[in-house]
């Protein structure tokens, strides 16, 4: 396969996850994503504001998908106001 096809795949596959990684997210992820300090994000857990996470044992990840709806759904909202 030419090299500018594998780039062409590589970057619509980047833009249908809107830039995210192919993985749950930890809260180090989120802080960089948001550009936060990470205690931010484990106060917007703590009140239960800011993206959905969940644990899987005692670690906190978030979903991706659920990164972007959250993204969305605040871009709406200051849309709106």
């Amino acid at each position: 396969m030419p090299r500018s096809a594998v780039l062409e795949e590589t970057d619509s596959r980047a833009t249908l996850r809107g830039g995210l990684p192919d993985r749950y997210l930890t809260p180090d992820d989120i802080a960089e994503v948001f550009g936060v300090p990470v205690e931010t994000v484990y106060q917007w857990r703590k009140k239960r504001t800011g993206p959905p996470g969940f644990r899987i044992g005692k670690h906190l990840r978030y979903d991706p998908a659920d990164v972007r709806a959250y993204v969305a759904q605040c871009k709406a909202d200051n849309a709106a106001a």
